[in-house]
């Protein structure tokens, strides 16, 4: 018999005034002396001064040396910051790097040895300090996951720590704090929100839960994404696309994602292509490569996006969910081909292999995949 499993955040508040609830949230957990752990474009954006006048005075500090590739060499610097500003508790504010590297510190700052120690599946050993998260994009999700990823850069991989010690104490989704987001990473973090919920609705680890929550998740940003990349200021449509960005985060935190993440970390790793690009180029070959193996998922999945389907076949209505997620993906302008961004041919063999072996994430997907395919897969996406 199979037991189902569904963790999220100890406490979601949302809705534009939910980062009125910061220092109420931070005072409940006891944090005296919070770090922000930000990045130098939302320091200067404004969007940081946003959450520090919501502290009521609170003593706190900022950490804003965070990229846009979260590096295993940021965690470690920025835990040290934390210790030597006596910290008791952690904002992660921003998108989903600033939120993993939060999460980073979060487990690294009580462990005595290396942070490699803690790379793989439940090796953090025990619950770091409170750990509050704003996200200031609409796509990752981090704000609800027990993951973090990281980039190491000598390896030239991607590494992720997994721990429901990660689970944030609270996270706080307000549109408001998503306004500034540039156009750019509005697209790519809503094409990753919606890789989320796709994947998720087809993993082999679903429930009835992660179902219902992936397909509302998908209706959302095909309404949604278009808008929020239209016209930054419709506030409606970036409420929307927070709300779609939790619940896929809720999703895929829960049955998992499958091969379009396993095939976008070596991109991200070698070349240093944003995750959400890297995820929104994969995605329609990935799913062509798929249907096969779960076309019925497929028809409610073109359904949810939009597509009339009481009329075609399972196999038609696949064939139109492929088309509709490609058709989004032009609509924000996210950039056709991995040779746009350089990726060589003579690189494909080795991302093959990288990717073929990240087992924690191709378990998941409803097809099998073998090196062989994956190459073939990132021909079609040159």
């Amino acid at each position: 018999m199979s037991i189902s499993a569904f963790k999220i955040a100890s406490k979601l508040l949302t809705g534009p005034a939910a980062i009125e609830q910061l220092a109420a949230e931070l005072r409940r957990l006891q944090v005296r002396n919070p770090l922000i752990v930000t990045d130098a474009v939302l320091v200067a954006s404004g969007t940081v001064a946003l959450a520090v006048e919501r502290l009521d005075g609170l003593a706190h500090g900022i950490y804003d040396k965070v990229q846009p590739e979260p590096e295993i060499a940021i965690v470690e610097d920025c835990t040290r910051a934390f210790r030597e500003g006596g910290h008791d508790g952690l904002i992660g504010l921003g998108g989903g790097s600033a939120i993993d590297i939060a999460k980073g510190v979060a487990a690294f700052a009580g462990h005595d040895g290396p942070l490699a120690e803690l790379f793989g599946v439940d090796l953090v050993p025990r619950k770091g300090p409170a750990l509050v998260v704003i996200p200031t994009t609409a796509g990752t999700g981090s704000e609800v996951t027990n993951v973090a990823i990281f980039s190491d850069k000598q390896a030239q991989l991607k590494k992720g720590i997994v721990s429901d010690y990660l689970l944030p104490d609270v996270a706080l989704v307000s549109p408001l704090m998503t306004r500034t987001c540039p156009r750019s990473v509005t697209a790519a973090s809503g094409v990753d929100a919606l890789v989320h919920a796709i994947e998720a609705y087809l993993s082999v680890n679903r429930s009835p839960i992660t179902d219902a929550i992936a397909l509302g998740a998908i209706k959302l940003i095909a309404r949604a994404l278009p808008k929020a990349y239209a016209n930054p200021d419709d506030l409606q449509a970036r409420e929307d696309m927070a709300t779609a960005s939790l619940m896929g985060g809720m999703a895929f935190g829960n049955a998992g994602v499958g091969a379009v993440h396993a095939l976008a970390y070596p991109l991200g790793g070698r070349f240093n292509i944003a995750h959400g690009v890297s995820n929104a180029l994969l995605l329609p070959h990935v799913m062509q490569w798929n249907k096969m193996a779960c076309v019925e998922r497929m028809r409610d999945i073109a359904e949810a996006m939009g597509v009339r389907v009481a009329h075609l076949s399972d196999k038609d209505a696949a064939d139109a969910a492929v088309r509709a997620m490609a058709e989004l993906c032009e609509a924000v302008d996210i950039p056709k081909g991995l040779r746009s961004f350089d990726v060589p041919e003579d690189a494909i063999c080795t991302m093959a292999e990288e990717a073929s072996k990240i087992e924690r994430l191709m378990r998941n997907n409803p097809r099998k995949l073998s090196a062989r395919d994956i190459e073939q897969i990132y021909r079609a996406a040159l």
